[in-house]
């Protein structure tokens, strides 16, 4: 048996895309770390996690007071895990960049409109914030390949 194909140009695929974008409604949530205003590590689940680009994610923040804004205005490093557990799917990705606020009406409304319903429901309103995150690398393994991406 051969080894898997190593990928190693940061460029995420259209099923990668497709993957991420649908984690939340096949219940495999993106889990979010960063660290915070206290240089404190923290965790969470973030249901409106999306691929924003070939090599960007995007979040909406539904709390605009929430610390995740505070605490990437200090230190705008993040770390994404998305996990696929189903042995006829297994995919394992985590993605590292750093974040910035996009407060554009055109960013906001397009990363908006591309959240789950629950998370639209959530803020009706439109008063969150979106996040754009420029990878900078993708490690695991997705699609029969191992993913060793680098910007």
């Amino acid at each position: 048996m051969s080894a898997p194909p190593v990928l190693t140009e940061l460029r995420l695929s259209a099923e990668m895309k497709d993957a991420i974008n649908k984690a939340f409604e096949v219940q495999k949530p993106i889990v979010v770390a960063y660290v915070d205003e206290n240089n404190a590590p923290q965790i969470s689940y973030r249901g409106s996690t999306q691929a924003y680009s070939d090599k960007q994610l995007a979040i909406w923040v539904r709390n605009p007071e929430g610390r995740l804004l505070e605490s990437i205005a200090k230190n705008p490093a993040m770390s994404l895990m998305y996990g696929n557990f189903d042995p006829a799917g297994r995919a394992f990705m985590t993605l590292r960049g750093r974040a910035h606020v996009d407060s554009s009406e055109a960013v906001r409304g397009k990363v908006y409109d591309a959240a789950h319903p629950f998370e639209r429901d959530k803020d009706k309103d439109r008063k969150g914030i979106a996040i754009i995150i420029d990878l900078d690398s993708v490690d695991g393994f997705f699609g029969g390949a191992m993913l060793k991406m680098r910007r």
